[in-house]
Formats: structure tokens, sequence, C-alpha cells
């Protein structure tokens, strides 16, 4: 897969390009702000792009800003947007206007080399992936009543994994549970979300969303 990496801190842009390099992956450019990244997307075509939030010219969410353009001008090239703050409304902002080949995650994720590959996989092939620590936090608020109401407790559970970016075989081992009941589990989310049946990678892509806009 084609990689291309977008952070201020080079120490950070140098390192995670070794990691992804010896994992398996092809960077195909590194650059330091929002307007390099955009000029280099448009220029090298990568699969996704990893992208930090604050970045140059104004160092506030400029590489955000980016990342929704990338979507825009292209919507084949996927976007895993990194940050060291835990904020949800990133998350939205990010995923409201095309939430498919999207992603947001913790830098303290970055380690885990097996976490971040799965990531820009899943991505690439279509899905969103959301950072489970946002997903605890989003499971704990309050908020009014809407159509996640219908869903039952392990329902609710499932479809917290599949916003975590777990696949239907990994959710079945985290809970225990036959593919059968994975599958059966998923099409009652699908159901009582009111989401027609279709392309189940996209199904699974808009009932994250309609989780992250009702929590």
């Amino acid at each position: 897969m084609r990689v291309l990496i977008a952070d201020d801190e080079a120490l950070l842009r140098d390192g995670l390009a070794r990691l992804l390099e010896d994992a398996g992956f092809e960077v195909v450019g590194r650059c330091g702000d929002a307007d390099a990244l955009l000029r280099m997307v448009d220029a090298r075509r990568p699969e996704v792009a990893v992208v930090d939030i604050r970045m140059p010219p104004n160092n506030t969410d400029d590489g955000l800003l980016a990342a929704q353009e990338i979507r825009r001008r292209h919507p084949r090239i996927g976007v895993l947007v990194l940050s060291h703050h835990l904020e949800a409304h990133y998350a939205m902002r990010l995923l409201e206007e095309v939430p498919e080949r999207a992603g947001y995650l913790l830098k303290e994720r970055v380690s885990d080399v097996a976490v971040l590959a799965d990531a820009l996989r899943r991505i690439g092939e279509g899905e969103c992936v959301v950072d489970p620590t946002i997903v605890s936090r989003l499971v704990a608020r309050k908020r009014a009543r809407g159509p996640l109401d219908e869903l039952t407790d392990r329902e609710r559970e499932v479809l917290a994994l599949i916003a975590e970016g777990l696949s239907n075989a990994a959710i079945g081992e985290r809970m225990y549970l036959s593919p059968k009941t994975v599958e059966a589990h998923i099409s009652q989310i699908f159901m009582k979300l009111d989401l027609r049946p279709g392309a189940d990678q996209h199904r699974r892509v808009l009932a994250v969303l309609a989780y992250l806009r009702a929590s």
C-alpha cells in the first residue's frame, strides 16, 4: 500500500516512515505542512495519507482541513488523522462529510505498528476507523433518545467494535461469538438503524456515522 506522511515533527514523521516501511508499506512522500501535503497528494496519489491535525501554516487545525480537502478532491484516497488530543468533534468533522476511507487515531497508538497497519488497510478498503478511546467516551455520554436506543446491549457493543474498525472475525474473537452470531447482530443493527440492503461495507460506515452522531 502506498502511504504519504504529513507531520510537522520531523522525528515522528521519519520514525513513522521507518515503522511503516518495515511493515511492508511503500512511503511515497513525507512533508511538514498542510500546503505541501495537498501538493504532494495531487502529484503522488497515495492510497492513504497519514495526517497530523495541528500543522503549519497556522498550527491550529490545518491538517484536518487538508484531510477534508483531500477527501473532496480524491474520493479514492483515504486519510488517517493523528492527534495528541482526545477530541470527538475532530473525528465528527472528518467523518460527517465523507465517512468512507477515513480514520482518527491518537498518536499514542502509532507505537503499536499492528494497530496502525490494520487501521491503514481498513481505511484503504473503504471503512472508517475511530480511536477506541473516543468510542468509549461516546458510549459513556448521556444523549437524547434516538435509533440507537432500539439496539440491545449486545448489539450496541458490536456497533462500538465496528466503530473501532474491527472485522466480523475480530468482533467474534473479542466477544466469544460465532461468525453467524456476529452476522446476525450486524443484520439487526442495520435493520434497526434503517440502513437499507446494499453494499455491506458502505452500511458499516453509515452505521458508525449514526453511532457517532447519536452519542
